[in-house]
């Protein structure tokens, strides 16, 4: 078992020599059991990840036939579970667990009551996201009495930690050790920003309102990291700054991803996906050039890689193969 005090992810990073690595994990789908996501966990671990993300998923409208043949509007969440999976995941394999804690689709109340879940079960390393928006909204729209930005939800985990409820009374007892939490990144610019400098300014407040890393949003092309390590750097953000890299796994991700998360290809790379004849070859080539970018990172000194590897473990595992 952990013990009562789990270390904090920079104080992890702090204990390492040479480059570790984490990766995340979705919760089941609705009735569905945990045992496939023990055995996905289980593959990696011979590797000794550092610890383990657990996405969040918000609720999403959706239209249910009732008994008179009409159609009901209702909202869903496909993958409840967040919280008990990370306790799972952390008292199962003695590994700290980072739940992800989203704006969208919460309430502040909802949030204050996963707080209290989390403080109980002594799951205290967190990632604080807005989240997306919903996939019936134009642009992200925040629920009745929930938080529009990531500012506005670390302000909440804050007064938390400082023992206040959202009402503003006092906790009669503060059990547990205080959270700790890190937030995204973005070496290609938040596709809402207007501008890069725009994006950093955001992300440095983030910093000086307490959080203690940074998780970047994947990227194919090293220097983009690099470049945007200096520049955060330059501007007083001195925080761990943990690249998130994804195997390419399909011949789609060759235009959804750029679609999606605004990032770029590199014309080498692409070209080399443009000649694979099936999803095969793509997920052969995915690996080859992501082997290549964590070696880079080793080779640079990083001192943790993440790893986003929802549908790409087979993948994940042949990296680390060669690489860790």
């Amino acid at each position: 078992m952990l013990s009562k005090s789990v270390k904090s992810i920079p104080e992890i990073l702090d204990s390492q020599t040479g480059t570790c690595f984490s990766f995340e994990v979705l919760p089941p789908l609705k009735g569905k059991g945990i045992d496939r996501l023990f055995g996905s966990i289980e593959e990696l671990l011979p590797w000794n990840p550092l610890y383990i993300n657990i996405t969040t998923h918000r609720s999403e409208m959706v239209y249910k036939s009732t008994p008179d043949g009409l159609y009901q509007k209702v909202t869903e969440r496909s993958r409840p579970g967040t919280v008990a999976v990370a306790a799972a995941i952390q008292h199962r394999y003695n590994l700290p667990a980072v739940p992800h804690m989203i704006c969208s689709g919460y309430t502040r109340a909802e949030t204050e009551y996963a707080l209290i879940d989390l403080n109980f079960l002594g799951i205290t390393n967190l990632l604080l996201l807005r989240g997306d928006k919903a996939k019936h909204d134009s642009s992200f729209t925040a629920s009745e009495g929930g938080h529009r930005h990531a500012t506005e939800l670390q302000q909440q985990v804050n007064q938390f930690n400082e023992g206040f409820f959202l009402d503003g009374t006092r906790m009669d007892i503060v059990t547990g050790e205080k959270f700790s939490y890190g937030v995204a990144g973005y070496p290609e610019k938040h596709a809402e920003s207007p501008n890069m400098d725009m994006d950093l300014h955001w992300l440095k407040a983030k910093v000086d309102g307490g959080a203690e890393y940074i998780v970047t949003q994947m990227f194919f092309d090293n220097s983009k990291y690099y470049d945007f390590v200096k520049r955060c750097r330059d501007n007083g953000i001195k925080v761990p700054i943990i690249p998130g890299i994804k195997p390419i796994i399909n011949l789609r991700q060759l235009t959804l991803l750029p679609q999606v998360f605004n990032v770029d290809l590199p014309q080498e790379f692409a070209t080399e996906l443009l000649k694979c004849k099936d999803d095969q070859e793509a997920k052969a080539v995915g690996v080859e050039w992501c082997t290549r970018q964590v070696k880079d990172l080793q080779e640079k000194g990083v001192k943790s890689i993440h790893f986003y590897s929802h549908n790409a473990l087979e993948s994940v595992k042949r990296i680390l193969e060669r690489t860790f």
